[in-house]
């Protein structure tokens, strides 16, 4: 079934995607910060931009307006309308937004589903960047306040994630300020090691991180039994089956939510066709459905996205998370 949604969550997204005037969907131009996170290649990008009302002193500076622009699901845009939120209703100067956390999102938007925690973090990530913008302009010594955001954090040090290009010193800070114990935490958290699942257990990956962190303690059983499973599903892409029709004649037994096999081979052929092929479009790529066992859904990608770096993470990121929200959350997508 499609990922459960708090009521506020799908109310802070329609207000978002329809326009309401409340809502801030949108850039600001000329900002006196601006900051992003993420990337459309990792299926979650979020640019955060704001304008303050001066004063003499800049650390009195307030954010009198917030406005994003965000490429991702329904989470990440609730928890980016719920940042602007938070912010405008209590004229945070810039150095007070930074106490702004991602659970104070999360609590906002009524609770998020652990697989889009990541999605909060990326709001708060965002919103420390276009501080650090603020400060740039305003001629602010963050450090001499006790402030460091990290600006270059990204760009430094050994990449521990490639697929999403995290490097070690951004993971272990994320690590300690969220508290995270396991891989599936730090997946849901910031994303890193779910993709190819290959930095989670190598040398120096993320369970040596967390042993060396907290101290060597010993970490949930269910962590490495996650990790294997990643990588038990991985190998099994070698063998794909070609039978799509004989899967549409399968038994429902298949389908816990009582659709039949057809219905939930046009569910899936519809929303492809609908929103996913004309996003990629756009940057010159399409998808070709190939086959379709149980909930397991193989597909191609073709034109600019079949050459890409980021390929992977755009199958697992934005085409599965699509078809998890709109249709089963048990779908799973394989690249062919």
């Amino acid at each position: 079934m499609p990922w459960e949604y708090s009521d506020k969550t799908k109310e802070l997204f329609s207000a978002a995607v329809q326009g309401e005037k409340d809502a801030h969907l949108g850039e600001i131009s000329e900002p006196d910060g601006v900051g992003s996170h993420g990337s459309i290649a990792c299926g979650d990008a979020l640019t955060f931009t704001f304008r303050v009302e001066r004063d003499a002193n800049p650390l009195k500076d307030i954010i009198v307006e917030a406005r994003y622009l965000t490429f991702g699901c329904t989470s990440a845009i609730a928890s980016s309308e719920a940042l602007c939120r938070i912010i405008e209703s209590k004229r945070y100067t810039p150095i007070d937004a930074l106490k702004i956390t991602n659970k104070d999102i999360v609590e906002f938007v009524g609770g998020l589903p652990e697989q889009k925690i990541h999605c909060s973090v990326m709001g708060a990530e965002a919103l420390q960047a276009a501080v650090f913008d603020w400060a740039k302009k305003r001629n602010v010594d963050l450090t001499s306040l006790g402030i460091d955001i990290h600006p270059q954090e990204q760009q430094e040090g050994k990449i521990i994630c490639n697929c999403f290009g995290l490097s070690e010193s951004y993971i272990r800070r994320k690590i300690r300020e969220l508290n995270l114990r396991t891989i599936p935490e730090i997946i849901g958290s910031i994303k890193a090691g779910g993709a190819c699942a290959m930095c989670q257990n190598k040398q120096g990956g993320l369970q040596d991180i967390l042993d060396e962190i907290w101290g060597n303690e010993k970490i949930q059983q269910s962590t490495r039994d996650f990790s294997l499973r990643i990588l038990n599903d991985n190998s099994a892409e070698k063998n794909l089956s070609q039978s799509t029709s004989a899967q549409l004649q399968s038994s429902n037994a298949n389908h816990a939510d009582g659709n039949s096999p057809f219905k939930f081979f046009k569910q899936i052929e519809k929303l492809i066709d609908d929103k996913i092929r004309p996003l990629l479009q756009q940057d010159g790529g399409d998808l070709e459905l190939i086959d379709i066992k149980d909930k397991t859904i193989y597909v191609a990608l073709q034109g600019a996205c079949s050459g890409c770096a980021g390929a992977g993470q755009t199958i697992k990121y934005m085409v599965e998370d699509l078809l998890k929200e709109n249709v089963d959350n048990g779908i799973r997508v394989i690249q062919v």
